[in-house]
């Protein structure tokens, strides 16, 4: 009789910070005797690792890191495009297969929520072309823009609000657009187009309704209550900007604020 597959489960750690991890997501690591974590550089470290590492102990347990080229892609788009890409996912998957076909649980941690552009949902969708019937688990995780919120105590919507959550990828040119229709703006990974941003901000008269916060909740964390002072720097990839229409804290004075 053929040994049941194993589990796969998309795992959420949260933003960096290890306190924030669920116990959903602690569980869930603590179990799997598999590892499978994403790392953005074929010779860096991978951050969700790093984050499940300091929360579980990985002593008896296979962990292997998988390497998932930095595109901005979507599937069934543009993906077939990029051979690089499209090798990258396969190769991830064909890993995780082997493990499930031995019949091990696998965990895949990605920082902040497996639906909020991670590459979680890249793997699933590279395994679900590969193989049918496979039994998958999400498990949410808290995101970076709600980490971002509470540490500068900036709700993201009140009321009937409306928030836009806007990609690095995003075009700058159509950002206007998006600042004029949406109460509250949540700018995602605004480390190499900081510049291009904060000219539009400039221009629609928002640039003193935004705040950046770089690696928020880690060692070396930066608050930028004012993004001018941004410019021209080299932020971290974990960098994220609220601009909210009128006010960034409803009229609350914000403590332990910083300015890079």
């Amino acid at each position: 009789m053929n040994k049941p597959a194993g589990r796969l489960y998309l795992v959420g750690v949260g933003p960096g910070d290890p306190d924030l991890m669920t116990f959903r997501a602690v569980k869930v690591l603590e179990d799997a005797p598999v590892i499978a974590a994403p790392k953005g550089s074929s010779s860096g470290a991978s951050s969700a690792l790093a984050a499940a590492r300091a929360q579980v102990d990985m002593t008896g347990k296979e962990v292997v890191e998988l390497h998932f080229p930095m595109r901005k892609v979507f599937p069934d788009r543009d993906m077939e495009q990029d051979e690089e890409v499209l090798r990258g996912w396969a190769n991830a998957a064909e890993t995780v297969l082997k493990f499930l076909d031995q019949g091990l649980d696998v965990a895949f941690p990605t920082i902040g929520d497996p639906a909020i552009y991670s590459t979680a949902f890249y793997l699933l969708y590279t395994l679900s072309r590969m193989r049918q019937g496979l039994d998958v688990r999400v498990v949410p995780g808290i995101s970076a823009m709600s980490a971002c919120s509470a540490a500068m105590h900036i709700p993201l919507g009140l009321g009937d609000e409306l928030i836009t959550v806007v990609p690095a990828a995003f075009g700058v040119e159509n950002l206007a657009s998006v600042l004029e229709t949406s109460h509250t703006t949540v700018l995602m990974k605004v480390n190499s187009r900081l510049d291009a941003l904060v000219e539009v901000l400039e221009e629609s008269g928002l640039v003193d309704s935004a705040v950046l916060i770089e690696r928020c909740g880690l060692p070396g964390q930066n608050i930028y209550t004012d993004v001018r002072k941004a410019v021209g720097r080299k932020l971290h990839y974990f960098s994220t900007m609220i601009v909210r229409k009128g006010g960034r804290a409803c009229g609350m004075d914000i403590m332990g604020g910083q300015d890079g």
